[in-house]
């Protein structure tokens, strides 16, 4: 396998999984308690605005925004935001249409977030940095990035692959199907939902980073790691972490390599 396929676009994971979305995560056991999320998030909100990259139907940022916060968000998906709209108080969030590998907004922001992996969605390591780059042009002074991402495991994969069952139900069957590419750090998978009525298909492609890889892109944007967690709650992070919770803030005596 090699690297970014150009059938696949930023917007293809949210248009072809939107209408199928909530169903599948709302209640997912990968997903912490969004109400220990939101509790995370308020506390560096310092009163203003913030912004979600990959902000999806709104399972973080309506709660959030029910919490008292304004909430801006960005999305290459328009399904996804059309299932953000037609929900209680999804027409009050700003989304921006576009992919968040570089962005301009006129608003800055104490808080700029992303969630549940949705940074591997930028498909090379130069957008990726260009994304730290543009979150930090975008922080208020005090202002943070939190970014909630899986720990790489590559020993989950036999020969650079992966079949597993998600859920078996007696009307449907679904699996996640993945083939990895440990030197250029992508996957490509598949969710393969099996009915009597049909196949469906959800495909996915990430290019995952470990940690202090994050870190030096964070560096190089100008901003440097203020904490680190296990979850939400704030459990101590360790090399047997199955996720982050990164929390980054602009350096002051870095470079203006932030442009």
């Amino acid at each position: 396998m090699s690297g970014p396929d150009d059938r696949y676009q930023p917007s293809t994971y949210g248009d072809r999984i939107a209408d199928v979305y909530d169903d599948i995560y709302l209640d997912a056991p990968v997903l912490s308690d969004v109400s220990a999320t939101v509790a995370f998030l308020v506390s560096f909100t310092n009163g203003g605005p913030v912004l979600e990259l990959g902000v999806g139907t709104g399972r973080v940022a309506l709660p959030l925004q029910a919490a008292g916060v304004k909430v801006h968000g960005i999305d290459a998906s328009t399904a996804m935001v059309e299932r953000l709209r037609v929900k209680p108080g999804g027409g009050d969030i700003d989304v921006t249409i576009e992919d968040f590998r570089d962005f301009s907004l006129t608003t800055r922001f104490h808080l700029v977030y992303v969630v549940f992996n949705t940074f591997f969605g930028l498909l090379s390591q130069d957008d990726q940095v260009t994304s730290f780059r543009a979150v930090a042009r975008h922080l208020s002074p005090g202002g943070v990035f939190v970014m909630e991402a899986f720990v790489p495991d590559l020993a989950r994969f036999d020969r650079g692959q992966r079949v597993s069952a998600i859920r078996v139900d007696p009307d449907s069957v679904s699996l996640e199907v993945t083939q990895s590419d440990l030197v250029g750090q992508f996957t490509d998978s598949q969710r393969v939902v099996i009915r009597e009525a049909g196949i469906s298909l959800y495909p996915v492609k990430i290019r995952f980073a470990h940690v202090s890889e994050l870190d030096l892109m964070a560096r190089l944007a100008g901003l440097r790691l203020r904490e680190r967690w296990a979850d939400w709650d704030r459990a101590p992070f360790s090399s047997d972490s199955p996720k982050h919770i990164s929390v980054w803030e602009l350096d002051p005596e870095a470079s203006n390599s932030a442009g």
